[in-house]
């Protein structure tokens, strides 16, 4: 790709981000995470939003040399904190109604060989400190999307074997195609994508499931699901009624388990990266709703960490299908990324339950949210169990099952 065809294609991305992401309003300000390396990107995101009549963009710069530099260098106790002010600015932002673009690159390595209890450390620390921000997010009180950008660390791990500059704009080619940046008209096509995941949500709220089977080599799970539990996909709507799209890309739909109702095996089909480690060949084994067993061939003490997070962090949040033949898992890469690669496969999540998949659970207290089943954790990670030979089956109220997946693909 020439610089000129890859700079017009930024442009378009940055567009989408603004229109389509976070539906930027007239007024409003907003919130940008990016990269040093992505500053090109990061400004023309920050041009269109002024465009789109942002009132004021504030970009949080990062910078994974330096991550890795506080990782080898800093005091042990540097981990165990989270800075108030980090804190008090995103909330401030919250309050005031912005809208929170990430624009992430990651290096899945970053931090291969660090003390991982230093990892654990922060994790911890950064989900205690961010917690009311997490909250607004998983409640949609405000817009918010994460969204990828192209580096060298990131396109040599996906793409070995060419040059830098290859596996760079290979990576770039195959996001502008899970964001369908490559069709005729690129809001139109995410208006009609968003219409078909939602079709699938009517289909499954309107069933309204009591319990999911999973089935496939290496799973045997059986999941409960909330009385109240309500199924969501593709675009989301703010409190104040503005649509946002959360990830970009996007192809599952997803619901909350019930907290103590997850019971079997279940083992991934795809490499998870956290914490900047690659945890890979992995199987959790669960007793109503807690994770009782942690098995894995690499990463295993980091798998061990993450479930040991907090109490909450035993047990699941998120339950999301995929079909096999998504756009995603088609394209056959493998993105050692969780936003890419849990759109390719059908997974779950560690962790805190989002609010909105349950029945009025934007307004409902962390208690109400906790006695309808919603788990609670200052984390939540996503990790890939979906296959090509995975069945689902529903089980209604009155133990009628309904195959929702046949071989990896929807049957509903």
């Amino acid at each position: 790709m020439s610089n000129l065809n890859l700079n017009q294609k930024l442009e378009q991305y940055a567009e989408l981000i603004v229109k389509v992401g976070v539906n930027v309003q007239q007024g409003q300000e907003v919130f940008i995470t990016s990269a040093i390396e992505m500053a090109p990107l990061a400004r023309l995101i920050v041009d269109r939003s002024y465009a789109a009549g942002a009132s004021n963009v504030h970009v949080d710069w990062t910078d994974e040399a330096l991550s890795r530099l506080k990782y080898e260098k800093a005091a042990d106790e540097i981990f165990t904190s989270f800075p108030a002010w980090e804190s008090a600015k995103r909330n401030a932002f919250v309050e005031n109604g912005a809208a929170f673009i990430a624009l992430i690159s990651p290096n899945p390595s970053l931090l291969k060989g660090i003390d991982p209890q230093r990892i654990s450390n922060f994790q911890k620390a950064a989900g205690q400190g961010l917690a009311e921000y997490r909250r607004a997010i998983q409640s949609d009180k405000v817009a918010w999307t994460v969204v990828a950008a192209s580096s060298k660390e990131w396109a040599t791990m996906i793409f070995p074997g060419v040059s830098d500059e290859e596996a760079v704009a290979k990576l770039w080619d195959a996001i502008f195609e899970t964001v369908r940046l490559n069709t005729t008209n690129p809001v139109e096509a995410w208006a009609a994508h968003n219409a078909n995941l939602h079709a699938k949500v009517d289909i499954l709220n309107t069933k309204h499931f009591r319990k999911l089977h999973y089935r496939a080599t290496g799973t045997d799970l059986t999941v409960e699901l909330s009385d109240k539990h309500l199924w969501v996909g593709a675009s989301s709507t703010t409190k104040d009624g503005i649509a946002f799209m959360a990830n970009m890309p996007t192809e599952e739909v997803f619901t909350v388990p019930l907290r103590e109702g997850v019971n079997g095996y279940v083992s991934s089909t795809k490499p998870l990266s956290y914490g900047g480690n690659i945890i890979d060949r992995f199987k959790l084994t669960f007793e109503t709703g807690r994770i009782v067993k942690v098995e894995a061939e690499e990463g295993e003490d980091m798998l061990k960490r993450l479930v040991d997070t907090d109490e909450g962090s035993h047990y699941l949040g998120e339950v999301a299908l995929v079909p096999h033949e998504s756009p995603i898992s088609q394209s056959n890469i493998l993105f050692y990324n969780t936003l890419f690669d849990e759109n390719a496969s059908n997974h779950f999540a560690i962790g805190s339950g989002y609010a909105f998949n349950v029945e009025g659970g934007k307004t409902m207290s962390a208690e109400e949210l906790a006695a309808n089943g919603v788990n609670s954790s200052i984390t939540h990670v996503d990790f890939m169990i979906g296959s090509a030979e995975m069945d689902i089956d529903g089980i209604l109220d009155d133990g009628t099952i309904v195959p929702i997946f046949r071989q990896g693909n929807w049957a509903i």
